[in-house]
């Protein structure tokens, strides 16, 4: 997997370099980063925003994770594009800050995105890069099946481990983003408003 997983932190960095370099794609970017804020301040108005910011990263993270990994199963396409559009939000958050509040508020975010960030963006670049492989596999089983002088069965058995395999693999990733959402609802919330 160490290819796939190296493949998958050069595509989340080129992700950030096009978000925070490129001007294409910043309407789409400005739009998600505006039905963020909107979502945030809905979860600032319940009874206990913590909690509530806890359990929708979590939710939210842990869900996308999980079908990044299987949904890699139509061809490894999904995850690839992933990996680029939340390397391009960040990409992209960061260079807003950047041009409107400076190196000091460039680095406010940094310490704010790095507690949750050292454990959640690790846990999304390892769950798309088992897509990635779980669509490298299919692939195969498709170029066995209409090759007339290859067997399939070695490249399904070869799904079939992978999809036994990758279940100890999700339960340690949502172990991990149960985790960092602790972290980001707490600690990253503390460092900024303190910062």
């Amino acid at each position: 997997m160490s290819g796939y997983i190296s493949f998958g932190f050069i595509l989340f960095a080129a992700g950030i370099v096009v978000g925070g370099t490129d001007t294409a794609f910043s309407n789409y970017l400005e739009q998600q980063l505006a039905s963020l804020g909107g979502l945030r301040e809905q979860l600032e108005r319940t009874g206990n925003p913590t909690l509530a910011f806890m359990i929708f990263i979590f939710l939210n993270n842990a869900i996308k994770s999980i079908l990044i990994l299987y949904i890699g199963s139509l061809f490894g396409i999904v995850p690839i594009f992933f990996l680029v559009f939340n390397g391009m939000i960040i990409g992209f958050l960061l260079q807003r800050v950047a041009e409107a509040n400076g190196t000091e508020g460039l680095l406010a975010t940094l310490i704010g995105l790095l507690p949750h960030g050292i454990i959640e963006i690790p846990a999304i670049v390892i769950a798309s890069a088992y897509g990635m492989k779980f669509g490298a596999l299919v692939w195969k089983l498709l170029l066995s099946a209409l090759s007339p002088r290859r067997s399939s069965g070695e490249a399904g058995r070869a799904i079939e481990f992978f999809v036994i395999r990758s279940v100890p693999v999700v339960v340690l990733l949502v172990v991990a983003l149960l985790i960092a959402a602790v972290i980001e609802s707490t600690v990253s919330l503390w460092l900024v408003s303190n910062y």
